[in-house]
């Protein structure tokens, strides 16, 4: 099931978008995929000669994940007045490098909602195999333009 129209509840654009497509999403639990573009100008210099995904992009994939579970549970208006902030990383754990080319599965699922935060855990695989676990907070901050 994808979903075209998700840009109307997140912030990103490319090239800082790390969200090609939703496969899933539910109240507390949305799976996407990224797909490392093999030209993407990170790879021209992490590393020249043995090309790999930063690690803070591969944990990036899972924030805008959780920042569009979060925009979702909110719906259309709501979401278009408030951006996603990331307020906290607790714990990201790598287990797998990512080359170019590769379609990176993130699936992220809401853990906790408490008090405007979004506690929330992510996980990203490549052909099954697990890459990271990352253990993440959010919330969502009004515009500028909102609280005019």
């Amino acid at each position: 099931m994808s979903d075209p129209d998700f840009l109307q509840f997140i912030p990103h654009r490319p090239p800082f978008l790390f969200i090609d497509d939703v496969v899933e999403v539910s109240a507390d639990r949305i799976v996407t995929t990224k797909r490392a573009d093999p030209e993407a100008e990170f790879f021209a210099g992490h590393f020249p000669d043995d090309p790999v995904m930063p690690g803070v992009l591969i944990c990036e994939c899972a924030f805008q994940a959780g920042a569009l579970l979060v925009a979702k549970r909110f719906g259309d208006q709501a979401a278009r007045s408030r951006t996603p902030i990331l307020t906290r990383i607790t714990e990201a754990k790598f287990k797998h490098i990512v080359r170019p080319g590769s379609v990176l599965r993130v699936e992220v699922g809401l853990d906790e909602e408490l008090g405007g935060a979004y506690f929330m855990t992510g996980r990203v695989t490549v052909e099954g195999k697990m890459v990271l676990r990352v253990t993440f907070a959010c919330t969502l901050v009004e515009d500028e333009e909102s609280r005019s």
